[in-house]
């Protein structure tokens, strides 16, 4: 059987949470020991809301520095035999023709009924050219990599099939098997609620940073809603932020004690607020000792993304080369 080779890509776009983290980063880990794993930092997608070249460059570094420090193990002049790689998606240029290729086989109304497209119509917003073609530039990236298994949360599930029709409707119309046809994964993401009890997002304001510390992280966490119940009364674990969010990194021991607790009141919520900062300490403490050292090493990490590059352009160049050829430019 064929070794599976994974793709995924995470924006840029602003601090890290742990929505991120249980939603993506912690899965693709994961999957490093599965196959070949291609990850890249999407800095071209970040530019349909990030404008400041500063504030991308820095987010770009602090992306890559958040996957070394949890976990990613990627090719790199230390490590070349990795099955991980890990690149800047500016560094594979080659995504942009593939995507004018693509769109030349995909229908406006393809691209009209993108979720992502519809929710910021719905919401007010004008959106540009770059957000209504995003999923064409997604399927490149995807495709560019000859990827098999694309790992996504319920979310971007319709941009890989999205990404499926393309190379299906590209490969039948100029009769050449250019692009491998990826499968979708759906990742087992758990539902991470945000402080205000909504789903953790940056566009809400409600995050906890994954590398949050300190007094930073205590008053973001005493500042989770809850409802009024008094230390006295007993409450529901099941509808509560605080336990839901205790629950991502606790044992299933320790849910049941803390609910136990819960149910029988004399609990007050700001115990169970101090039993998750000790939790999400305990978790994360070690991470964020790595992603110290990974930011005090800028050559290190540039390293490791340079030759991640390498491997990935020399896949796009190949896909590119076969697409030029199939629709006849030489």
């Amino acid at each position: 059987m064929p070794t599976p080779r994974f793709l995924s890509g995470i924006q840029p776009s602003g601090e890290l949470h742990l929505g991120n983290y249980f939603g993506a980063i912690r899965e693709h880990v994961r999957l490093q020991d599965q196959g070949e794993s291609y990850y890249f930092i999407a800095n071209y997608h970040a530019l349909t809301t990030v404008r400041d070249a500063a504030t991308l460059r820095k987010n770009t570094f602090e992306t890559a520095v958040t996957y070394l420090a949890c976990g990613l193990d990627p090719i790199g002049p230390k490590n070349p035999s990795s099955k991980a790689v890990l690149f800047r998606q500016s560094d594979v240029p080659e995504v942009c023709e593939l995507t004018w290729l693509l769109m030349t086989v995909t229908p406006m109304a393809m691209l009209e009924n993108a979720t992502s497209y519809k929710d910021k119509i719905e919401r007010g917003l004008s959106p540009d050219a770059g957000l209504f073609t995003y999923p064409v530039l997604m399927a490149a990236d995807i495709l560019a990599q000859q990827s098999t298994i694309v790992p996504v949360g319920r979310d971007q599930r319709q941009h890989v099939e999205m990404t499926r029709d393309m190379a299906q409707k590209f490969n039948h119309q100029f009769g050449a098997p250019v692009f491998t046809i990826p499968e979708l994964r759906l990742g087992e993401a758990p539902y991470v609620p945000g402080v205000d009890g909504a789903k953790m997002s940056k566009s809400y304001r409600n995050t906890i940073g994954i590398f949050d510390e300190g007094n930073t992280l205590k008053k973001t966490v005493m500042g989770i809603k809850t409802d009024a119940k008094t230390l006295e009364e007993p409450k529901d674990p099941e509808n509560c932020t605080i336990f839901a969010l205790y629950s991502l990194m606790a044992t299933a021991a320790e849910q049941e004690e803390l609910a136990a607790k819960y149910r029988a009141g004399g609990m007050g919520y700001g115990h169970a607020k101090q039993f998750l900062l000790e939790k999400i300490d305990a978790t994360f403490g070690p991470m964020r000792e790595k992603r110290k050292d990974w930011a005090s090493r800028p050559k290190d990490v540039e390293e490791i993304l340079q030759a991640g590059a390498v491997k990935a352009r020399a896949n796009a160049r190949a896909v590119l080369d076969a697409a030029r050829a199939a629709c006849g430019i030489v």
